[in-house]
């Protein structure tokens, strides 16, 4: 206990000796007296709850750099920005936007020991002289930004991140912190097993953000719901974010919104960095009102008094969903995230899912890996088998989640045997034919919170794992039905005036009274004859939310698997 008592007093002073905080808060200070411990540690926090302090305190406290892996150039900046107008701390960034001659002198100051925070993207820890040069470094810690980039459940998994537990262990296998806004238990777990971590552990703060308002305005015509959104974004406090769902509508919004007098800018992949960089330094700085963007906007973003999240298209996901309105009322004053719903825009969402590996592209692979008497290096195979990089580590990836493949410690690739490539394909298919089921999984569940006609905020974080009790007050479903009470039911109808009417889904209507006394609850692993294994995430008026291992995530009436002992705990 004095231990774990002088740490917090450590913690504390340097946290307002050098960054200003008179207080930490409960969570913040449980994940850094675990870093400090040396423990693995997940951290599960809302946007703007302060994620990077569990990192940034502990940083100045360790004996070696902290190495955080952050998936964006424009997040590195910002966070090496905000760590260099403080006075103490040393951070850099290597990464590709910056020249030869920039990372040469970050990394000469870290191997002279003069820098506590070095920020790399994920690919950088591909190349072998990356890692050589890390491991020179001997890191005290290793930190996941965004982790659930890691998690094959996770829903902005990127193949990258498979990579980090080989290359934590060539590092010389410091302590892990994966931090992440939007992690459910079963992501959670999924991103312990990835990075290989051990005696883990887990602070998760909750996912409720009270101060941001929930509403979804329904439309059939797309037409009408473009000038509905325009206005909108025009009639709402500044600053804020339009979320679009192509390139071509980020222009075409941002435009209109030009064109009636306010500061609007659009944000997209297709423009050049420098572009890139000039909207986001803009939108940071205050001289921008509205940034009209796709999801290529957003893990960069770190600016605490935006007012609104307006979706002109619904997102492919919760998950996507609820880390782009995160970026609202990261003060804690009211903010609004306003959803303009057009059922035929998942459609497009489908689409988007709707992919599925090559079983012969997979089996060439194989054969490359298995075809050699010893391993191969990532650079030769793509030579060989003429994928792109990111085509080849997809492929790679889900061989090795078969286990038809290992990595060597050099990094190398090796076949296991006992796999032949026809077998090994058709299991790494399956595979991803599995997350391709759980994708669509999730646009389903997006339908469901936008036409339900219960509680939104309960029905969002019921989707990861974590309850309300009763009506939260603050969403458009709760302020109608508080109205009705109130016998002014013309008032209540007048709120979405000249919009449809909300579709009436599965997710609508609820159940009668839910019975109690049962083994389903949040947490509670379960087995479905058809589904197989799965996570109960949430129970709600009769209803259960399970993520299923092979089929995602599905909705079922909580009577009729009672009646029908359709669920068996496991």
């Amino acid at each position: 206990m004095a231990a774990s008592a002088s740490t917090s007093t450590r913690l504390r002073r340097r946290a307002e000796e050098v960054f200003g905080w008179d207080r930490l808060r409960p969570a913040q200070l449980a994940a850094m007296q675990a870093v400090m411990e040396r423990r693995d540690t997940v951290v599960v926090m809302p946007t703007g709850a302060g994620k990077s302090a569990v990192y940034q305190v502990p940083g100045l406290l360790l004996e070696g750099p902290t190495l955080v892996v952050s998936p964006l150039v424009a997040l590195q900046r910002d966070q090496v920005a905000g760590l260099l107008r403080l006075d103490g701390p040393e951070a850099v960034a290597v990464n590709s936007s910056q020249g030869r001659a920039e990372n040469d002198e970050a990394w000469d100051r870290i191997s002279a020991g003069d820098v506590d925070f070095l920020f790399l993207a994920p690919e950088q820890l591909a190349k072998d002289d990356v890692l050589e040069q890390l491991a020179a470094a001997r890191p005290a810690l290793f930190v996941v930004d965004e982790a659930q980039c890691v998690s094959s459940w996770g829903h902005d998994f990127r193949p990258d991140y498979l990579r980090l537990r080989h290359a934590l262990e060539r590092v010389g296998r410091p302590p892990v912190l994966a931090l992440t806004a939007s992690a459910a238990a079963p992501v959670r777990a999924d991103i312990v097993e990835q990075l290989g971590m051990r005696d883990v552990h887990e602070v998760v703060a909750g996912f409720d953000r009270p101060n941001i308002h929930l509403e979804v305005v329904p439309f059939r015509d797309d037409e009408v719901k473009r000038r509905a959104v325009v206005e909108r974004a025009a009639a709402e406090p500044k600053p804020g974010i339009v979320y679009a769902a192509t390139r071509k509508d980020a222009e075409a919004y941002a435009e209109e919104l030009a064109a009636l007098g306010l500061d609007a800018a659009p944000y997209h992949a297709g423009m050049r960095a420098a572009e890139r960089h000039g909207v986001h330094d803009r939108f940071r700085d205050g001289s921008l009102d509205v940034v009209v963007a796709t999801s290529a906007f957003g893990m960069g973003i770190d600016k605490a008094d935006v007012r609104f999240v307006l979706h002109a298209s619904v997102p492919g996901s919760l998950d996507a969903y609820y880390q782009e309105i995160g970026r609202a009322g990261r003060d804690g004053e009211p903010a609004r995230a306003v959803l303009a719903y057009r059922p035929e825009d998942l459609g497009m969402q489908r689409f988007f899912s709707a992919g599925r590996p090559d079983p012969d592209t997979v089996a060439r692979v194989a054969r490359r890996i298995q075809s050699r008497r010893g391993p191969v290096s990532p650079t030769d195979l793509r030579s060989a088998t003429g994928l792109s990089a990111s085509r080849l580590t997809a492929v790679v990836n889900l061989l090795e989640q078969v286990r038809a493949v290992r990595t060597t410690d050099e990094g190398e690739l090796a076949a296991v045997e006992g796999f032949g490539a026809a077998r090994a394909a058709e299991e790494a298919v399956r595979l991803g034919d599995a997350r391709q089921q759980l994708e669509r999984s999730r646009v389903d569940m997006m339908r469901g919170f936008a036409e339900t006609t219960g509680c939104r905020r309960r029905f969002l974080l019921g989707y990861f794992g974590e309850a309300l009790d009763g009506p939260c007050g603050s969403c458009d479903v709760c302020e109608r039905e508080e109205l009705r009470e109130d016998g002014d039911a013309a008032a209540a109808e007048g709120v979405l005036a000249g919009t449809a009417p909300a579709a009436s889904g599965a997710s609508g209507a609820a159940e009668s009274a839910a019975p109690t006394g049962h083994p389903f609850v949040p947490g509670a692993r379960v087995r479905h004859g058809q589904w197989g294994d799965g996570a109960v995430l949430s129970e709600e008026e009769g209803r259960l939310t399970v993520l299923f291992e092979t089929v995602g995530y599905r909705t079922l009436s909580l009577p009729l698997v009672l009646r029908n002992d359709l669920l068996a705990a496991v």
